[in-house]
């Protein structure tokens, strides 16, 4: 939304219901999907709706890449797991901007040394949706994209850098955030949201059903747009995070951050990083900005752990009692990173490691139940799935910065 009259989009906040769960050992299940989505479904009274019942403040889900479910589905073949990526697109309804936003890709794909191997029209039951989440719905597309030669970490920065390029073109020529908008393009994560609650979810998108849909983690929001405009694009999670909270220091990252960009340099990208700069989009929320910050620092090379306690650290100082490394530690990232302060809590995932951090204000819930069986539940409220007493390894909360 633009500044209009007395409103001001800098002054929006939000508060939501986030959560995850995740199989340690790493194996692909569907149950797992399908836990997620109850997490989602009991975390609902922390969502808000509009003035139609129907229609949500948006709710979503992001899961590792279901690759047998793809080889199902689609009808063209796919090389080994990791080894392709998949875009999770919000293209105009116009038939006529859509082929042209898929231009776009296209052009943007084969400019890039990329192949693209094929697309999927996301199946979509509208039914449930009220007026409102009706009006602005997208058309949801999905591409399949490899980069040959390239695969893990690699392929991952380079759909990156090709995610980025697009999202510049598209802007030059005029498309808006609620027009084009990509959900996710990894060769690990897929985030399948929208505009509704959480009961809707399963419901619009049929994928999420399927038997053959299998994840070993799933991290889901309920969102809340406290004095915020609900849209498509801003439904959670976002590509690496999903909030609840706000980012009270915001103007002042964003202006840092602005500040910094002419001066940062990456051996990974090198002279690509022109790319993927700015990250910032003050069109977005904070979480979304937030979102694009941290995978920027992931992205250049830093495990996702390292990026979150450099953006979120704990109360570090002399009046607090932490491990000397761990002082150093938040010292040393205070000099190139100014932090991130809420209250905020922070689901977050690289797509193979998963975990939660809480803003050094502590004041949003996070509560976790590790199991015997293998499993980690993490969610704004303790409850969220039914365990037997006899299979809790252990539970607790996070703390300040924790």
């Amino acid at each position: 939304m633009k500044k209009q009259g007395l409103y001001d989009p800098l002054y929006e906040h939000d508060a939501c219901g986030v959560g995850f769960i995740v199989e340690i050992s790493g194996i692909k299940t569907h149950k797992t999907v399908v836990d997620g989505i109850t997490i989602l479904k009991n975390l609902v009274h922390r969502g808000a709706v509009g003035s139609d019942v129907n229609t949500g403040d948006g709710a979503g889900i992001l899961t590792q890449i279901p690759h047998d479910f793809f080889l199902q589905e689609l009808g063209f073949d796919l090389p080994d797991q990791g080894s392709y990526g998949v875009g999770m697109f919000f293209l105009p309804g116009n038939k006529d901007k859509r082929n042209a936003a898929i231009g776009i890709i296209k052009d943007v794909v084969g400019s890039e040394g990329a192949d693209m191997l094929g697309t999927r029209d996301v199946p979509m039951v509208s039914d449930s949706l009220g007026p409102t989440a009706l009006s602005s719905m997208p058309f949801v597309f999905q591409s399949f994209i490899s980069v040959k030669g390239l695969s893990g970490k690699d392929l991952e920065r380079k759909l990156y850098i090709i995610r980025r390029s697009i999202e510049k073109r598209a802007l030059a020529a005029e498309f808006s955030i609620d027009d084009f908008y990509i959900s996710s393009l990894s060769c690990r994560i897929v985030v399948y949201k929208g505009m509704f609650v959480a009961l809707q979810l399963e419901e619009f998108y049929p994928d999420l059903t399927n038997k053959n849909y299998k994840s070993a983690m799933a991290l889901v929001h309920q969102r809340y747009s406290t004095n915020t405009f609900p849209s498509w694009s801003l439904a959670q999670p976002f590509r690496y995070i999903a909030h609840n909270g706000e980012i009270n220091t915001l103007r002042g990252n964003i202006n840092k951050m602005k500040a910094r960009e002419a001066t940062l340099t990456s051996p990974l990208f090198g002279d690509e990083l022109e790319k993927v700069l700015s990250v910032i989009n003050i069109d977005q929320s904070d979480s979304a900005i937030f979102d694009s910050n941290f995978e920027l620092l992931v992205q250049a090379g830093r495990s996702a752990e390292h990026s979150m306690m450099m953006m979120v650290p704990e109360p570090f100082g002399e009046k607090y009692h932490i491990s000397e490394d761990r002082r150093t530690f938040y010292e040393y990232h205070a000099s190139i990173l100014e932090p991130w302060d809420g209250p905020a809590a922070l689901a977050f995932t690289d797509g193979t490691k998963i975990g939660a951090s809480l803003d050094r204000n502590g004041l949003r819930p996070a509560r976790y139940t590790v199991t015997r069986s293998g499993r980690v539940i993490l969610a704004s409220e303790t409850g969220v799935l039914p365990i037997k007493p006899e299979d809790v390894l252990r539970q607790g909360r996070l703390g300040p910065g924790r």
